[in-house]
């Protein structure tokens, strides 16, 4: 092969990838992790590139995720596939790289001693505001149909104009809510936040339902009627709606309401109901306060992220609503493709690495690596390596 293009990568056990440059954004409920794999099937030019001293690799993006509580299997899974150790050892990457990766979230903090007992490694640890808006920022300029808004049952995909993309309200709903007003690259500040959040759901799920885990929460939501359990506008107003404050018959009055004036036991009402009712409550909850702060800054792009959205339809259908109804339509809630890996993009772009995305962004390809990826879109993308 030329001098002037990427030589052939071959990985130990693996046929076509290696790969290099692990991130990961250990939060309370779950742990995000993205990784750069080069393909050997590809190899980028370099003198298409303005600079000589520029080495490109082409590879894909990929994600994972972990519980928190489950971090020793997610160390065992880092080890076994020894992500932590595969870097590129020429083409100008840094030898060092082997030895540290780029870490965000409470859990940096936490867990370090324990990755470098049990890896070896050091975690190079990255401010976890500054984190999720850079990969906010990096997939909504970089990635082409990343954000969609979400309007009777179907994705609307938007093409964002990059200069009127300032200012913007992100909401990252993790274990609690973060509301991040970005006002440009590196240019933000966080104004508020909510307590009741995925963790609050996840947890008081657990508690009412005995779910064994968050996707088993949701699925049962799926298959729930919140109106057993909500007392709703109806149900005070003998079915009529309350016009006059422009309220319909089937908005909800009270939350989990009914329950206060019937005579049963939790076990008495069905698990997949109490779910949806749960999910609707902090739904809308966190619809209606990302709206008051975008009210409050006069901001119309609200940004939702987070890995308690997880692209379900009724939770994106809730905020979306919740988000119309209080502005009276002049602001929509958009949605991420992406959206639980924003801290981990974040903290990997603090590599300086990535360059640009030759191929289609977003393949729904599944990693070969991981049998259980959920659906977030491999990127395809290049990275350089300068000398």
């Amino acid at each position: 092969m030329e001098d002037s293009t990427i030589q052939d990568l071959t990985l130990l056990n693996s046929p076509v990838d290696q790969i290099s440059h692990l991130a990961v954004d250990i939060g309370g409920s779950l742990i995000k992790m993205v990784y750069f794999s080069t393909n050997r099937e590809k190899s980028v030019d370099k003198t298409q590139n303005n600079s000589s001293k520029d080495n490109l690799l082409s590879g894909r993006l990929y994600f994972l995720m972990f519980e928190t509580s489950k971090i020793n299997e997610c160390l065992d899974f880092i080890s076994s596939k020894q992500l932590h150790c595969r870097g590129v050892q020429h083409h100008g990457f840094p030898a060092s790289d082997k030895n540290t990766i780029k870490a965000t979230g409470g859990g940096a903090f936490k867990f370090a001693d324990l990755f470098k007992e049990k890896l070896g490694i050091s975690l190079d640890k990255v401010d976890e505001m500054s984190s999720l808006v850079s990969g906010a920022n990096f997939l909504i300029k970089s990635v082409p149909s990343e954000a969609f808004t979400y309007v009777n049952g179907q994705r609307n995909y938007e093409q964002i104009d990059h200069n009127d993309l300032y200012p913007y309200l992100l909401v990252n709903i993790g274990s609690g809510v973060s509301m991040i007003k970005v006002d440009g690259d590196g240019k933000y500040e966080r104004v508020s936040g909510t307590s009741v959040g995925g963790g609050t759901f996840w947890g008081l799920g657990k508690l009412l339902t005995k779910c064994k885990s968050f996707d088993d929460l949701l699925e049962m939501s799926h298959q729930g009627n919140n109106r057993v359990i909500d007392m709703l506008v109806g149900d005070i107003y003998g079915g009529s709606d309350y016009l006059k404050i422009g309220l319909t018959s089937t908005a909800i009055a009270s939350s989990f309401g009914k329950a206060v004036s019937e005579d049963k036991e939790l076990e008495e009402y069905r698990p997949e109901d109490v779910a949806r009712s749960l999910l609707r409550m902090i739904s809308n909850n966190i619809g209606q306060i990302a709206y008051l702060n975008a009210l409050r800054f006069g901001l119309k792009k609200i940004f939702f992220g987070g890995f308690f959205i997880r692209g379900h339809a009724y939770t994106m259908d809730t905020i979306s609503v919740a988000v119309d109804f209080w502005s009276k339509g002049e602001a929509k809630a958009m949605f991420l493709r992406h959206e639980g890996f924003l801290g981990a993009l974040g903290a990997f772009t603090n590599y300086q690495l990535v360059e640009e995305f030759p191929c289609t962004a977003g393949h729904y390809n599944r990693n070969p690596l991981v049998e259980d990826l959920n659906d977030n879109g491999i990127i395809e993308c290049c990275l350089r390596a300068s000398n």
